[in-house]
């Protein structure tokens, strides 16, 4: 009876073993979630709409996308350091949540090393400081002018406390020597709509985001936070031409699912992903919006998170920056 019960269990425990294998062999067969910590219309919700058709098309399975903004992205974080390990769920996730937030936060829901499995670097892009309309705001010059002309009169909108947008600013102010009142917004996409509509003065925005806006009249361009010019906008100076020495903001993506996803599945989202940005129409499209894919492995991206973290961990501590 004994050795029938041992039997039956090596049985039973191969057959899982089988199982989990051909599941990793046959990965994905149903729909995968991909989850974007910012609302619709964001700089990330762009690029996931961007490329989950393809994603789709390669994988042979649908690709949700899942807007799950809030405090600053914890809320997505968090949903996906909980998910099942399959890589069903995964995260398109930037450098604000992954590098940043650990130095912003006194305690934080979840542990960028440890509670994630890095995936693949998706793409990387510069920043526009754009202004409204109402601000008077038409150069590099007048925005610093109306800046010191009332310390903590400007008011400049972000994604979040901490988030790229935020410090993007705070690296000008600190440069400058500047005094400015900041207005956080739940996501991109409301902090560019809040420039639109006059509520503040001015954002450091991501380009590709931005860009419509200014095509469109609605928002002032005034300075490039990259290293060059735009075609689109050739009149615009980068920061280090109108003599703002300020180092460059990073503002990657990249995907990641929950910790301890197999290495198989890994491999087969990384190949999916390089695919799809190495497409023509997806690099068209992408080029179109200062969205400039990039090349790597999921090693790759995890040490360049960590060597953003422990450069701007010290940037953030330096200005005093905290969220709750």
């Amino acid at each position: 009876m004994y050795r029938r019960f041992i039997a039956s269990a090596f049985i039973a425990s191969m057959a899982l073993c089988h199982g989990a294998a051909q599941a990793q062999d046959t990965f994905p067969n149903r729909p995968i979630r991909m989850i974007v910590p910012q609302s619709a219309g964001s700089g990330g919700d762009v690029v996931a709409r961007l490329i989950s058709e393809k994603l789709a098309q390669d994988l042979g399975q649908a690709l949700v996308v899942d807007n799950r903004p809030g405090a600053n992205g914890i809320v997505a974080m968090s949903t996906v350091a909980k998910a099942a390990p399959d890589g069903y769920t995964v995260l398109l996730t930037g450098v604000s949540q992954i590098s940043f937030n650990p130095h912003l936060y006194a305690s934080l829901p979840y542990n960028p090393q440890k509670d994630y499995t890095f995936i693949s670097p998706v793409v990387d892009t510069p920043f526009v400081l754009v202004a409204s309309k109402a601000s008077g705001i038409t150069s590099v010059q007048s925005f610093i002018d109306k800046a010191k002309h009332k310390p903590g009169g400007l008011a400049f909108s972000s994604a979040g406390v901490g988030n790229s947008t935020h410090l993007a600013m705070e690296v000008v102010a600190d440069k400058l020597h500047l005094k400015m009142t900041h207005v956080a917004y739940k996501g991109s996409g409301p902090a560019l709509t809040g420039v639109v509509a006059g509520e503040v003065d001015a954002m450091m925005s991501v380009l590709g985001a931005a860009l419509p806006q200014v095509t469109g009249g609605t928002v002032v361009p005034v300075a490039i936070m990259g290293p060059q010019r735009v075609k689109e906008l050739p009149n615009v100076p980068t920061l280090k031409e109108a003599g703002i020495d300020a180092p460059l903001m990073p503002s990657w993506y990249a995907l990641v699912g929950p910790a301890g996803m197999d290495a198989k599945i890994v491999t087969r989202l990384n190949t999916a992903v390089q695919a799809a940005l190495a497409d023509p129409q997806i690099k068209t499209k992408l080029a179109s919006l200062y969205l400039y894919p990039v090349v790597g492995s999921a090693d790759a991206i995890k040490q360049r998170a960590m060597t953003e973290s422990k450069l701007w961990g010290d940037f953030i501590k330096k200005r005093g920056i905290q969220s709750s």
